[in-house]
């Protein structure tokens, strides 16, 4: 972490068991310090990297793309996996989670090996069991870049999901539906269902990185991190991994301040 990210990290909490917790004052310079962490891993020799996507991780995926323009910051030793996919939606749709990767981060940076879901695939629970396969043949996801959903899933994990899940066909919960609505210009646009690592799959990850942005997102991330571990709330199983780190800004971190 440079003097820079230091000077913008407003508190950093030990929740114990490897639970470390990082507050900054905003999601630009808190994205920043991901990124920072994250070539300097990639530098060090082959990464297996778990990359999320929607709202929360643009700002992380700008800032290593800025960087390899403008420093030649590298990652020709990544090999990337999506961490999930809408069912139904080509590669090249925009609402795709292909797209949004290409867009945002795979046409401008020069990687290893590139991993995605095919969302038009005649067979899901195959596609899901390639997936998995392929997860296993790299040798398993050293970093995991995680969102965290309002109501507390992971991925596409939705509450209930099995701790043990792996990748797998899983149903939309109605309020996950709802959020991406404005997004895909109405409720009857949105699929009803995804692929998506499951829980026991990122939950093999060496290294978790959450982050959460805006006030909308504390309690769920309070409740997550402080909270009983619970299948209700996915993201709770953090507390059991040994090396989780969740990122927040002002906002989503207020109840640590």
């Amino acid at each position: 972490m440079t003097v820079c990210d230091r000077e913008a990290l407003l508190c950093e909490r030990d929740l114990g068991g490897g639970l470390r917790v990082e507050v900054y004052n905003s999601p630009e310079e808190a994205s920043r310090a991901v990124a920072g962490d994250f070539l300097g891993r990639a530098l060090d020799g082959r990464l297996v990297a778990g990359f999320a996507t929607g709202g929360t991780p643009e700002r992380f995926y700008d800032e290593l793309g800025r960087r390899a323009a403008a420093e030649g910051a590298c990652l020709r030793e990544v090999v990337g996996f999506n961490l999930d996919e809408y069912l139904g939606l080509a590669a090249d749709d925009v609402m795709s989670y292909s797209h949004y990767m290409h867009s945002k981060l795979y046409q401008h940076v020069a990687m290893a090996q590139i991993h995605l879901m095919d969302g038009l695939t005649a067979n899901p629970e195959e596609e899901c069991a390639r997936y998995e396969r392929a997860i296993a043949e790299a040798g398993g996801i050293d970093w995991q870049l995680l969102g965290i959903g309002g109501n507390g899933h992971l991925g596409f994990n939705e509450p209930g999901s099995p701790r043990d899940s792996r990748t797998r066909v899983v149903a939309l919960a109605e309020r996950t539906r709802s959020d991406a609505a404005p997004a895909f210009g109405g409720l009857d646009k949105v699929p009803t269902q995804a692929m998506s690592m499951g829980l026991g799959t990122i939950l093999e990850g060496r290294q978790l990185v959450m982050m959460a942005w805006g006030k909308g997102k504390a309690g769920i991330v309070e409740r997550a991190l402080t909270g009983p571990v619970s299948e209700e709330v996915p993201a709770s199983f953090l507390q059991e991994h040994g090396a989780a780190r969740v990122i927040l800004d002002r906002e989503s971190g207020a109840w640590l301040l």
